[in-house]
């Protein structure tokens, strides 16, 4: 059955205050949460990861966190001054420690997948990054450029002003454009919505646009914004894209127990540039503080 562009829009909205209604819900919706339950009682979680929580309960599918940590690793070099050595040594760590994918610039793609050749390690590269304001065109073709280069997985940036200004059809045909590229050519496309910019309502609305334009994840951050992921942003995206959907922390994560904190709130990928810290204890090259 086709539905109309303007029924869509209504359903959304429906299912957005239905969302936001259950965060708002008294500490009760839940039997055993007290209050602290990132699913039902979104003010008393904020108020508690604020004054430094290490956990919160989450009643999702993401309680279960693996042991083996570096397979849901992005090993991460997005700084502008990194240099051809950086990526080498980069890609020698990510192939060390078998890390899920490099995370790079669409600059160095192409080098990256030649060292990276016959791993199991993607490369993954970003599009209209960090700030998202590119036009759809451009995104859509840097992201064909990137993964005729090499790339696997496409982490792009949403058109922020666009969302926050109530412009939703164009976010959604933005992200569109960009999945669009990336399944014609079996590459994986997630969306980052920079939450740190958004208020709770916007960042359920473009979840659910990055659903509607058929991406694969949605991601917290690009990490050069006022914040990076949290758990509480981890567990409000999970809970809004239901658990097919992935899900990926970013921005600030730098210790083994930040992975399991953002796993167990629903996180199926982490972006890093502390990747080696994380599964060794010791700081790598790039580690960026």
């Amino acid at each position: 059955m086709t539905i109309a562009r303007d029924e869509r829009d209504d359903l959304i909205e429906a299912i957005t205050r239905e969302v936001l209604a259950v965060l708002a819900a008294p500490g009760d919706a839940c039997i055993d949460c007290k209050g602290a339950c990132a699913a039902h009682c979104s003010d008393k979680v904020r108020d508690v990861v604020t004054s430094g929580a290490s956990r919160i309960a989450y009643q999702g599918g993401g309680a279960d966190v693996p042991r083996d940590l570096a397979r849901y690793i992005d090993h991460t070099l997005l700084r502008p001054d990194a240099s051809a050595a950086d990526i080498d040594r980069l890609c020698a760590e990510a192939k060390e420690y078998q890390f899920a994918a490099v995370c790079i610039n669409p600059t160095w793609v192409r080098r990256a997948a030649g060292i990276l050749h016959g791993t199991d390690v993607a490369v993954a590269s970003v599009i209209g990054f960090p700030f998202g304001a590119n036009t759809s065109d451009i995104k859509a073709m840097e992201a064909r450029r990137a993964i005729r280069d090499g790339a696997r997985e496409i982490d792009m940036v949403i058109n922020i002003g666009a969302l926050k200004s109530g412009m939703y059809d164009l976010v959604r045909e933005d992200i569109a454009r960009v999945s669009d590229a990336c399944h014609e050519a079996g590459a994986a496309s997630k969306v980052i919505i920079e939450a740190a910019l958004l208020t709770d309502e916007e960042k359920v609305i473009a979840c659910r646009l990055a659903q509607q334009a058929k991406a694969d994840f949605v991601k917290t951050s690009t990490g050069y914004a006022s914040g990076g992921a949290t758990v509480y942003d981890v567990a409000l995206m999970r809970e809004t894209v239901g658990p097919k959907m992935g899900v990926k922390a970013a921005g600030g994560i730098r210790t083994a127990e930040d992975v399991e904190e953002m796993i167990a709130a629903g996180a199926t990928r982490i972006g890093a540039s502390a990747g080696v810290k994380i599964v060794t204890g010791e700081r790598g090259a790039h580690e960026q503080y």
